[in-house]
């Protein structure tokens, strides 16, 4: 019913730019907070950055300065654009989302995940 498709990952060389996307689909009413996640080889999955409905963003420390986060509520649609890219960048971006639906059901729906490759 609702889905995330994301898109804009791929192989980046140290110290250049990504923007990542993700567009919710299907029935619904309305999108609450929205995040992006990742997680590398051997680590635990941690949120990178998160906006609220209203705009109101928090970053992980590693990230703060480097990257942002950006919604389009019209487009039901989450960015993230990352610069200064590091090698240990490197992993896995998954983004999140809290969604109202048609059938007044609240869930957590998340993304097909996108690989992220800094490297030389």
């Amino acid at each position: 019913q609702v889905q995330l498709v994301e898109s804009g990952g791929g192989l980046v060389q140290p110290g250049g730019s990504l923007r990542l996307s993700c567009a919710a689909s299907g029935r619904i009413l309305r999108i609450n907070a929205m995040g992006w996640y990742r997680q590398a080889p051997g680590k635990q999955r941690e949120l990178v950055a998160a906006i609220t409905s209203g705009r109101s963003t928090n970053y992980a420390d590693s990230v703060k300065g480097r990257f942002t986060i950006s919604r389009d509520n019209a487009r039901n649609t989450v960015y993230r654009q990352m610069n200064s890219l590091k090698p240990e960048d490197t992993a896995v971006y998954s983004c999140n989302a809290n969604i109202l639906d048609y059938g007044l059901t609240q869930n957590d729906y998340w993304g097909q995940g996108t690989q992220v490759t800094v490297s030389s």
